[in-house]
């Protein structure tokens, strides 16, 4: 194979969560630039930008819609546990809003005044987050609902007297309240049987009545209105992909919508008196996340990552359908023509469901070829075909790189997403199987060289392919994954373990199984090379999993390679973390599936 320095690869920086200044005249975003992610602001007359902290990971930033003031939240060495921070104006000192470095603080919004905030907190009981509203700057929170669930605030109402809760009770089930900030009873929006999502919620000026997404008697997310007096909802849009996200312009005449199709993002925008969408060809193709109407909702900003560039700021014209990228975040000297774009396949599983993957081969290269199977975590999530620069650079090295959606995965409706639930956990791992077995048979994998890693959850699906198919696996790489059920469920944060009992099960209900399919239960029958890394500050995977699953290998004298960074946590997110483990990761794969 030929060397390729993976340096560059990891030096590609990225830019994302666009926020307007009130006058349109600035927008803030982060980057990671300097290696940690950062706030930066844009002048969009002259386009200079500027950083504006140096310090621990920026995690959002909002500018007031009244006025120059931007909030903006941080934690530290990756722990999770967001801290509030207040700036008056471009040139202002900061004011820390918050300071207490067990609670986390979870953004709610600005009122619509730019008085004051809402967030939620665990502040009472770790387990469970309650609701404030706070004058800014100088205001005292204020606990506007207390009670022993998780509650997250989603949207203000236009005149600022009241808010929409989110209170989950799973990843794929949660409710939506009325809180009026004049101390009223609470009011349940969305009574319902069974799982249902409410989300992407806003409030329309002028009118009681909510926009927002729903799967509520529905596979897949559709777009609604709902009465907030009562309860009734009439459907804006309910295509055949799932809706992913929504956003309200600031006067409420304009919706941008889009979907999520096979992972690549369709923008739609909609005008809400004549009730008809516009799409928007000249957006490049690939996978759009946070995104911000400028105040006069002529220009719409988006977070875009496409196959052959890092995520970048963009910006579209509403009405001339322009788009120009108004940042420019550096590939490190890559060329972006020698990157491949994923191909979208399907295998079928032991069941005959059929699994879609992105596949990635390198130009012009016929197989069979070394194949790093890749799982991604949640499970409630999804692979998609934005920019991987780890990918990428297995590609250059001669790899071929298969990116699974496994059952239990989103973006593919409801039904597919509970496949693995509880004590089906082990279906999603026979998915793996075969996955491996369709790279034999179709060509593009050598059966003796193809390994599998995989992040969080995706770390569990590592060491349990590794443990229930052990002929399979030519190496495994486990980045932050669980070990063991049991210990997960008993030390992960608080606040998450009765969201991630709704998925895995419960250890009052099913901890013999949960004993059972732990990987750390069988480690006797994994043979393969295996590389673990963790962040010592991990909230949701403890690194107390590594280390089970370390000890237990060292003590049977199996191949086993530990790294554990005592400055990340959930993952690895600081760059000279980033220019330690991956490297070590290369080396070990390829050590071990090259000749």
């Amino acid at each position: 194979m030929s060397a390729v320095n993976i340096e560059p690869y990891l030096r590609a920086r990225a830019a994302a969560g666009p926020s307007f200044r009130s006058d349109g005249a600035r927008m803030a975003y982060r980057s990671n630039e300097s290696g940690v992610t950062q706030l930066w602001e844009l002048d969009l007359q002259s386009r200079t930008a500027s950083q504006r902290t140096d310090g621990d990971r920026v995690m959002f930033a909002e500018y007031s819609p009244q006025g120059d003031a931007l909030i903006y939240g941080t934690d530290s060495g990756g722990n999770e546990r967001c801290q509030l921070h207040f700036r008056a104006s471009d040139e202002a000192a900061v004011l820390p809003l918050t300071n207490n470095p067990e609670v986390i603080y979870n953004w709610g919004g600005w009122s619509p005044d730019g008085r004051a905030i809402a967030y939620s907190a665990n502040e009472r009981d770790q387990a469970y987050f309650d609701v404030y509203v706070r004058g800014v700057p100088d205001g005292q929170p204020t606990r506007v609902l207390q009670h022993d669930g998780n509650n997250y605030v989603v949207a203000w109402s236009p005149d600022g007297s009241s808010l929409i809760v989110s209170r989950p009770t799973s990843l794929v089930n949660n409710d939506l309240y009325l809180i009026r900030l004049d101390g009223s009873e609470p009011r349940h929006l969305t009574p319902h049987d069974g799982d249902a999502r409410f989300s992407a919620v806003y409030w329309r000026p002028g009118m009681d009545e909510l926009i927002l997404t729903t799967d509520l008697e529905r596979d897949v997310m559709r777009l609604v209105t709902m009465d907030i007096a009562t309860g009734s909802m009439r459907i804006l849009a309910e295509p055949e992909w799932g809706v992913e996200a929504a956003r309200l312009s600031l006067d409420g005449r304009l919706l941008a919508w889009r979907t999520n199709e096979d992972g690549y993002s369709l923008l739609r925008i909609r005008d809400l008196e004549s009730q008809e969408d516009r799409t928007y060809p000249s957006i490049p193709r690939g996978v759009l996340s946070e995104t911000c109407w400028s105040p006069d909702g002529r220009r719409y900003a988006l977070s875009l990552s496409i196959h052959n560039q890092n995520s970048d700021v963009w910006l579209l014209d509403v009405q001339s359908g322009d788009v120009d990228r108004l940042t420019d975040s550096s590939l490190a000297g890559l060329d972006p023509s020698f990157f491949v774009a994923p191909e979208l396949v399907h295998f079928s599983s032991f069941d005959g469901l059929e699994v879609p993957a992105f596949m990635y081969r390198p130009h012009g290269v016929e197989g069979p070829l070394p194949v790093i199977v890749s799982v991604h975590g949640g499970p409630e999530s999804q692979e998609r075909p934005g920019f991987n620069a780890v990918f990428q650079y297995f590609v250059a090295r001669g790899f071929a790189v298969l990116a699974p959606n496994v059952r239990g995965s989103t973006g593919y409706g409801r039904a597919y997403t509970h496949l693995d639930d509880v004590e089906r956990r082990m279906d999603s791992v026979a998915d793996l199987r075969a996955a491996w077995e369709w790279l034999v048979a179709s060509g593009v994998g050598q059966k003796e060289s193809i390994a599998i890693m995989g992040g969080s959850y995706g770390g569990f699906m590592v060491l349990a392919a590794l443990v229930n198919q052990p002929d399979l696996w030519a190496a495994g790489v486990d980045i932050v994954g669980i070990a063991n059920f049991v210990t997960f469920l008993e030390n992960t944060g608080a606040y998450r373990r009765k969201l991630r009992e709704s998925e895995y099960g419960s250890l009052e209900n099913d901890r013999e199984f949960l004993e059972r399919i732990s990987p750390i239960h069988g480690i006797d029958r994994i043979s393969a090379p295996l590389m673990v890394i963790h962040g010592a500050n991990d909230p949701r995977v403890p690194v107390g999993e590594a280390e089970q699953i370390v000890s237990g290998l060292r003590e049977r004298g199996a191949p086993v390679t530990y790294m554990r960074f005592e400055d990340e946590g959930h993952g690895l997110v600081k760059l000279q973390n980033r220019l330690i483990a991956y490297p070590a990761i290369a080396e070990f794969l390829e050590s071990l599936l090259t000749d």
